[in-house]
């Protein structure tokens, strides 16, 4: 058997699933706090005028029989109770039907959101969770001896994402080539976090550093996931630590965290007990139907691997793509480009068209006196979709303009949105959009302004005066 090569694994699969688990909770807490605003009835992107293009099976979900905002709570709800169960372990504690039956529901239920969420779901980390999701249903319960095949599936996961991410860097930007990417890379991430300012002015050797250690982790340790241990320990303790790094100097939701989960299916229990006093729990054997369910999987696994791994290496690399509807073994990547300069889209409302208040909102940069925030593993969604609006040059996408419609109506649902609403008692009569590029202040500056931030304004890129009748006024950046 496999099993038989390699050392028993009943300690990690239980950090596996606790780890699977709380990101699922918190996945789960952030339907219920913003899916609604966003993509429900009257959200931004409706999802009922989503579904009626779209067909079942090119986007798997319960809602193709039925979408209501009040199921979609019933959902959510449903997601963070069956996380809370998974989180605890009382699903480990019976029969392995119960735990694979736990962990299919909380699979179904993120997938049947994922598939409906359009550009308000589409970022990598959700892949993420519904691969990682899926192994995690055959992992089996606490009174089971553990089976290697989910655990290698795991493995393998993490080798796409850690070498997909490598690969994309080396073959596109130039800066990462020459190692220059740190030199910009916390000042222009898309929510940058209390201590990105002091990873920026690091100086240049440790920046340039920071990237060939990064090309190390990524593009060759991956290898040693399948090596014999403590080599498999080692490459993933090496990678756990460069996403620690990462997590500390920026907030990327919940990809960094995952990842740190996904790092510790290349420990062994041996490996685990050198950091922890940790015992050896008693296990029966899986049964056959168990056991045809986990040879299933690995069959299942390695057919679905072949566009992924012919993506690895192939010259025009897709970065965070999924290859079938239940984004079961994916492509993934991250930053293949760094911008060098940063530039934000403020939202700003007035009354009268000379008194302009912004809407801030939590996480992005706004007021130059705000600091950044450490807001990872929660991801807010609509900042991040900000942060891609100057970059991609799409300059009025639908959900933007459906934005500020939702403003110009007052709208409360969006408006809990932001980190307080200007206008809480009358909704303003005009809405306008303005690009600034923004930099750390350096420590001089920060002294004497107090500002986190320095900005300049770049131009106007949307401004929306409502009228009682007509289409929506624009005035187009003016710089471009």
């Amino acid at each position: 058997m496999l099993d038989a090569w390699f050392e028993p694994a009943w300690w990690v699969r239980l950090v596996l699933q606790r780890g699977l688990a709380a990101i699922y909770l918190i996945a789960f807490i952030n339907v219920l706090h913003q899916f609604r605003p966003l993509l429900g009835e009257r959200g931004l992107l409706p999802v009922p005028r989503y579904l009626s293009r779209v067909a079942f099976w090119d986007a798997p979900s319960l809602f193709h029989f039925r979408y209501s905002d009040r199921l979609l709570a019933a959902v959510g709800w449903a997601g963070v109770a069956l996380s809370c169960i998974a989180l605890t372990g009382v699903s480990e504690q019976g029969h392995w039907l119960v735990s694979a039956l736990v962990w299919l529901a909380l699979w179904v239920l993120y997938q049947s959101i994922v598939n409906v969420g359009q550009t308000f779901y589409g970022f990598g980390w959700e892949s993420m969770v519904l691969e990682a999701g899926f192994f995690a249903i055959f992992l089996g319960p606490a009174g089971t001896t553990p089976s290697l095949i989910p655990i290698l599936a795991l493995r393998w996961m993490l080798l796409r994402t850690e070498l997909g991410a490598g690969l994309i860097k080396l073959r596109h930007d130039a800066c990462w080539r020459d190692c220059t990417c740190l030199y910009y890379h916390h000042e222009t991430q898309p929510l940058p976090n209390r201590l990105s300012r002091y990873f920026h002015r690091l100086p240049k050797v440790m920046l340039r550093g920071g990237v060939v250690f990064s090309h190390f982790v990524q593009v060759i340790v991956p290898f040693g996931l399948f090596l014999p241990q403590p080599i498999a320990s080692g490459a993933g303790a090496l990678i756990i630590f460069h996403q620690l790094l990462l997590i500390v100097s920026g907030n990327y939701a919940w990809l960094n965290w995952l990842t740190v989960v996904l790092g510790f299916s290349a420990f062994s229990d041996e490996a685990l007990r050198v950091m922890l006093p940790l015992g050896t729990p008693s296990t029966a054997p899986r049964d056959v139907v168990h056991e045809v369910a986990l040879w299933g999987l690995a069959l299942l696994t390695l057919a679905l691997s072949v566009k992924p791994l012919l993506n690895l290496f192939s010259s025009s690399q897709r970065m965070n793509a999924s290859f079938n509807p239940l984004h079961i073994v994916n492509a993934y990547g991250a930053f293949g480009s760094v911008t060098r300069e940063r530039e934000e889209v403020i939202l700003e409302g007035s009354l009268d068209g000379q008194d302009w208040r912004a809407y801030e909102l939590p996480a992005k940069p706004g007021d130059p006196k705000r600091a950044p925030r450490q807001v990872a593993p929660y991801h807010y969604r609509l900042d991040w979709l900000l942060w891609f609006v100057p970059l991609s040059g799409h300059r009025h996408e639908r959900w933007l303009d459906a934005l500020v419609h939702k403003l110009l109506e007052g709208d409360k649902a969006i408006a809990k949105l932001f980190a307080h609403d200007p206008f809480p008692s009358e909704p303003p009569r005009m809405i306008r959009a303005r690009l600034f590029s923004y930099r750390f202040t350096d420590a001089a500056e920060r002294r004497t302004t107090g500002a986190h931030w320095k900005r300049e304004p770049l131009g106007q890129l949307l401004e929306v005066e409502r009228r009682d009748a007509g289409p929506l006024e624009r005035a187009e950046h003016p710089h471009r």
